[in-house]
């Protein structure tokens, strides 16, 4: 068995999400022993795409022709799709229209969460639908690996409290709450990591982008290892997100034994509970009341509980996984 996994412009996905979860798939497989290519020109048995462009719309139509299987990884929605651009809530159902064509062109299709299931089941598609989590690489992710430059780079002391964000630059991912928790608490230092092309920035993200708050601080991208020393010298990880499929820089934080508060979303319901394994937030004010009981001690850290839901969620687990896919829509059994 041989596998195409397929990524159009990926260049230009690689520093969100879903190009961090392609590079835990080819890891995956690779600790599966699953053998796969990124040509397109090669031989394999089954083709694993990962985004919903027109090259891939045409792979999976030449696929079917050629009698190749097809395993469509939905990591988008239009739910998650909204308030993320310009114009984005304005051509969203166009959106949510071409990627249930896209999807309808997968044999089988793989999406990050049991939510994210239900949300693909209400558009109406009927093929054999799994969740199947993106993902952690705890041999990455380790605080025994962190290199302790997070502190150093960005001059803060000892004793400052430093509380860090990761996402792109977009109104979903909860960056103008972020913004407003630095604002009202000024006695933390707050540092989101992301970046976004300023051309596709709406006019109320550009704006706190360039706010000046002394306490605030956008280095914009950084590399895996800033994220992981960032994660262990951090007091605290907060995501403020309305929306998402997944969300693995949650998962990062919970590898990373990082107190985490995150936003209270009926996509972290099934594997993420409050109080247990990380705390939940409503709103601005819940998060800024949390995040004061956190830091003054009040309340538990849940960070080894944490760590067993990303343990859950190893990319070995996963490799295993998509190999099940693999096997189960070519029926048979790779020896």
């Amino acid at each position: 068995m041989k596998v195409l996994l397929y990524t159009e412009v990926e260049k230009i996905v690689a520093k969100a999400g879903i190009g961090k979860a392609i590079k835990h798939q080819q890891k995956a497989l690779k600790s599966a022993h699953v053998s796969y290519t990124l040509d397109p020109h090669d031989d394999y048995d089954v083709v694993h795409l990962n985004l919903y462009g027109l090259r891939s719309y045409f792979l999976a139509r030449y696929c079917h022709h050629k009698g190749i299987k097809v395993v469509y990884h939905a990591h988008s929605t239009e739910e998650d799709f909204r308030n993320s651009f310009v114009l984005s809530n304005q051509i969203a159902p166009t959106f949510r229209t071409w990627i249930t064509t896209c999807y309808k062109q997968g044999d089988y299709i793989i999406t990050p969460t049991p939510y994210a299931k239900r949300l693909l089941e209400n558009y109406g598609l009927k093929q054999p639908i799994t969740a199947i989590s993106n993902g952690i690489d705890l041999d990455f992710f380790s605080p025994s690996k962190a290199e302790k430059i997070f502190r150093k780079k960005y001059g803060f002391k000892k004793d400052d409290v430093v509380i860090v964000g990761i996402g792109l630059y977009i109104e979903r991912k909860g960056i103008l709450d972020f913004v407003e928790l630095a604002r009202r608490m000024p006695e933390y230092q707050f540092v989101w990591f992301g970046h976004l092309n300023k051309a596709v920035v709406p006019d109320k993200i550009r704006k706190v982008l360039n706010i000046n708050l002394p306490n605030l601080m956008f280095p914009g991208y950084v590399e895996p290892t800033m994220i992981r020393s960032a994660l262990n010298e951090a007091d605290l990880y907060i995501f403020p997100t309305l929306e998402e499929t997944e969300g693995i820089p949650a998962m990062e934080a919970c590898a990373m034994k990082c107190d985490a508060i995150i936003r209270d979303i009926p996509v972290f319901d099934e594997w993420l509970e409050d109080g247990v394994n990380i705390y939940k937030a409503k709103d601005v004010d819940d998060f800024e009341i949390k995040i004061k009981k956190i830091i003054n001690k009040e309340l538990p850290s849940l960070v080894e509980e944490g760590y067993k839901v990303a343990q859950s969620r190893d990319i070995k687990k996963v490799g295993e996984q998509l190999k099940e896919v693999y096997e189960e829509v070519l029926k048979v059994k790779t020896p």
